[in-house]
């Protein structure tokens, strides 16, 4: 528990067998449930994982990959059942530092945001340990997010780091988000068509040599598509809005 509430974390991996029973050694202890999904993984990554014993710990296993937003949303859908009133997501590949943690819960347990997303480059370290291609290919795809999203003080739109409170994950019409890369993205479109708030917190950057599996131009051309995916969500469900309006009045309206 932390502040009253009940804290799951959701830690998606694929073939991190070396790394994940680190994640799930270094929870912290105000961490109710840990649930690790094995995104169809070829190494021991749910054997690992499980073989902390740590308490609390759910691990889900996928017979075929799903994306990093798929294995998510089942980690989401998870921690629901099991009573979490505040759900995080921390990487299985240890590049998330578990003492961030509860500073990024913070504007949640508190109230003033439904969801709070990492911000890397607000942290000291991030010019010297963030690869520079990683960097502008970060801020250039984040500053298109923002136009999408709406979210203007949102910079790090690519950090997966994040914490949601229940009642917006239980709103958010999380089948219909994206399952693979842009899957932050999506989701804070998602969250924007429905009127939450969102907190950006500093975090620090991890890089200890694991390669990136993202090609740039492919990144690009993936996310554009998502975006624009996004950015049509947002205006069929400003249309849904507006019909209800127009509902509501014609229901009060005196004949």
């Amino acid at each position: 528990m932390y502040r009253g509430c009940r804290i799951a974390v959701v830690v998606p991996a694929y073939n991190t067998e070396g790394l994940v029973g680190r994640v799930v050694a270094r929870m912290p202890e105000l961490v109710d449930d840990v649930v690790v999904v094995d995104d169809g993984s070829q190494d021991a990554t749910a054997a690992a994982a499980a073989a902390v014993g740590r308490r609390g710990v759910h691990v889900l296993r996928h017979a075929e990959n799903r994306g990093v937003g798929g294995a998510i949303v089942a980690g989401y859908r998870q921690a629901l059942r099991a009573g979490a009133d505040v759900v995080a997501v921390m990487a299985g590949d240890a590049q998330m530092d578990p003492d961030d943690l509860p500073a990024l819960l913070d504007p949640v347990v508190s109230g003033r945001a439904e969801y709070a997303k990492g911000n890397r480059f607000r942290h000291p370290d991030c010019a010297r340990v963030m690869p520079l291609v990683r960097s502008v290919g970060n801020r250039a795809l984040s500053l298109m997010t923002r136009v999408v999203a709406g979210f203007w003080h949102v910079s790090d739109a690519q950090c997966g780091y994040t914490a949601a409170h229940r009642r917006c994950l239980e709103a958010v019409e999380l089948g219909r988000l994206w399952p693979r890369y842009g899957f932050p993205n999506d989701l804070l479109a998602h969250l924007k068509a429905g009127g939450f708030r969102v907190a950006e917190v500093t975090v620090r950057p991890i890089y200890e040599g694991q390669p990136s599996g993202i090609r740039p131009f492919a990144a690009v051309f993936s996310l554009s598509f998502v975006l624009a995916r996004a950015l049509l969500y947002r205006a069929e469900a400003a249309v849904r809005r507006g019909w209800a309006r127009r509902e509501r009045r014609a229901l009060t309206s005196p004949e």
